[in-house]
């Protein structure tokens, strides 16, 4: 007779917990995977997947613009919320449905309900009520629960806001809003939201949007955007929210007010950690907060393991998968695996939107002391045709000791296809003689990254080089 119920339980069927779930099960070991509000996670349900439903719809405004100039009568187009939410929805649950039958297909049971550990190897399943419905015994355990919203529980008026949570299923679209940060969801969102008509402010506490990123990236993209019609105001955040009789009266730290009809945060994120019943199975937390791990995804306790935005490391979905994939291997294979961090593509899907690969210029100084950078800023083909003023960055930044390509970024239309791609390059270690090499594919957009040839330096560099 078995000692435990199960081989593998995961808490949390988010992407990298199902992909752990059916590897796991494919083995022929027994697993269960307890989920206590949708299969998908947040990349499927309320992430990344919608989100770019969203981007699609609200870009059909800027292509119809392009396609007057290109010779095309369009009569006025009009923008229906409810029938574009119902769609969403409906794909969404298709999506999540995926999820599920691959699981069941795979081997791998699936329990609905919030789980929390009662000890290393035991797993207690609580019912709507909150009261234990199920124990579980498993030999190992996987969290993967992912992260959650998180906003400023102390502030005046915070009970008005949404989130990104909410942005999915409001009732209508806003004639106006409000967008609190200047990370990846806010950006991409104040592009959504001006795109379909909505009349966008984003206000960000920092000195600039989409901290973390190289800083040419983010001096461009913020023009781009403000070129779009996105208001955007930095260096401020807000003191308190008002409800008003026709909206909500922001008041800022610097002075300003505005009122919107709707103000969303998008402040940061959160590991989901609450209710889990770590300290009982002896599994500690960062400082931050987020499950702590060593480079396998082990956990404190030498039987639970934790993936994905839980463990705050690299909160990407890919990142997630491959870590599950690691996990499975060091854990049911005997083959020690770890995900390497470096080099990961990552993309922003604002308008226009930004793919990135490597160190951003200023790491790349602090790292390396001297870089070579080639920068390049051009109207794309499409645009300068119609007389748009949308403009396309790209840069590509060199590791003049051995030649070296150690970090590209590109901001407009596609680069996030592109930086996939570009991707591998990076990840191989491509010299620049060879990116040169290269020839150029003619007439595209992707060319002019192989053909940069004249080093780019900055205005205040230039003295000292």
């Amino acid at each position: 007779m078995a000692q435990y119920d199960y081989d593998l339980f995961v808490i949390g069927a988010g992407s990298g917990g199902v992909r752990a779930a059916r590897l796991t099960a494919m083995t022929g070991r027994k697993v269960a995977v307890a989920e206590e509000f949708r299969v998908g996670g947040t990349c499927v349900i309320r992430g990344c997947v919608p989100k770019k439903f969203m981007v699609y719809a609200s870009e059909f405004a800027h292509h119809f613009k392009t396609a007057k100039g290109y010779g095309w009568t369009i009569p006025e187009p009009s923008f229906n919320w409810t029938d574009f939410i119902t769609a969403k929805d409906i794909e969404i649950a298709r999506l999540s449905g995926i999820y599920t039958a691959n699981l069941g297909k795979a081997g791998a049971d699936l329990i609905h309900g919030k789980a929390r550990l009662a000890d290393a190897h035991t797993v207690e399943v609580l019912g709507k009520d909150g009261k234990v419905e199920r124990t579980i015994t498993a030999d190992q355990v996987l969290i993967a629960t992912g992260g959650k919203v998180w906003v400023p529980e102390d502030m005046p008026g915070i009970e008005h806001v949404i989130t990104s949570n909410e942005a999915f299923h409001l009732p209508k679209l806003p004639k106006s809003i409000l967008i609190a940060g200047g990370g990846y969801i806010a950006v991409e969102f104040a592009g959504i939201f001006a795109g379909l008509g909505s009349d966008v402010t984003l206000v960000y506490r920092g000195p600039n949007i989409l901290r973390g990123f190289d800083d040419d990236v983010r001096a461009h993209l913020t023009d781009q955007l403000t070129k779009r019609g996105v208001r955007i105001i930095l260096g401020t955040q807000h003191e308190a929210i008002e409800k008003t009789e026709s909206g909500l009266m922001n008041r800022l730290t610097n002075g300003i007010t505005c009122e919107t009809e709707q103000v969303m945060f998008a402040v940061g994120r959160r590991p989901y950690v609450d209710g889990l019943g770590l300290e009982k199975a002896g599994v500690a937390l960062t400082e931050s907060g987020a499950v702590k791990v060593d480079e396998f995804s082990r956990t404190t306790a030498s039987n639970i393991w934790a993936v994905g935005d839980v463990t705050d490391r690299v909160n990407l979905t890919p990142v997630a998968i491959r870590e599950a994939v690691a996990f499975v291997e060091t854990a049911f294979k005997n083959n020690p695996s770890k995900f390497d961090y470096n080099d990961i593509p990552t993309a922003v899907f604002s308008q226009p939107p930004v793919g990135s690969v490597g160190l951003t210029e200023h790491d790349a100084r602090q790292a390396f002391g001297k870089v070579d950078v080639y920068l390049s800023r051009f109207r794309p083909m499409k645009y300068a045709f119609t007389g748009g003023e949308e403009r396309m960055l790209m840069k590509v930044i060199v590791n003049p000791a051995n030649d070296r390509v150690v970090g590209v970024h590109i901001v407009g239309p596609e680069a996030p296809e592109m930086i996939q791609m570009v991707g591998i390059a990076v990840k191989a270690g491509v010299t620049k003689t060879v990116w040169d090499s290269t020839c150029a594919l003619h007439p595209t957009l992707a060319e002019e990254i192989v053909t940069m040839r004249e080093k780019y330096v900055p205005p205040e560099l230039q003295a000292a080089e």
